[in-house]
């Protein structure tokens, strides 16, 4: 059957919370106590280990074949605009995240700033010591806005692409 890489993706954290859900279940079910003189059948939780194993191995089937068809798409499936595969791009993105967020931090510095002692309470210093940037925040705040942008852009690409192409997923 066809799905979108999107659609792939909802499927498998489905999975994965069914099987979550599988295990959580089986851990309150397989064992059991019962206090002295209590009839133990009355007690004794809903639990078929055999069918509950196999239950397992058939989410943990479907686990692995959405995963590696989507590791194909990933790897093979090109977004035009970066020339860059999707497994490329999930790489890009943080990278431009952590960019933008030095670069923020970067862009909102004074070109001279009174540093504080840095012996706390225990030395008092007369010394007045000024941190100059070592940089232009205009250039700074230039390259902030590009990665900002092609942040965006590349986000709305991957986007695109993993709502509009189709990989074959045969469960």
């Amino acid at each position: 059957m066809k799905y979108t890489s999107s659609q792939a993706g909802k499927m498998l954290r489905k999975l994965n919370d069914d099987h979550a859900a599988l295990l959580k279940k089986e851990e309150m079910s397989k064992d059991f106590l019962v206090s002295l003189g209590e009839n133990a059948e009355s007690v004794r939780p809903e639990y078929d280990f055999l069918s509950t194993q196999k239950e397992l191995e058939e989410i943990e089937r479907k686990i692995r074949i959405v995963k590696h068809a989507l590791n194909l798409f990933n790897s093979q499936t090109v977004i035009p605009e970066f020339g860059i595969t999707i497994d490329e791009m999930l790489v890009l993105i943080p990278q431009l995240s952590k960019r933008k967020q030095k670069l923020s931090a970067m862009k909102g510095k004074l070109p001279k700033m009174r540093e504080q002692g840095a012996g706390g309470f225990s030395c008092v210093s007369t010394v007045v010591e000024y941190r100059y940037l070592n940089y232009e925040v205009a250039q700074v705040e230039s390259e902030y806005e590009k990665v900002v942008e092609v942040l965006a852009k590349a986000q709305m690409a991957l986007d695109m692409v993993n709502n509009s192409q189709g990989l074959e997923i045969d469960l």
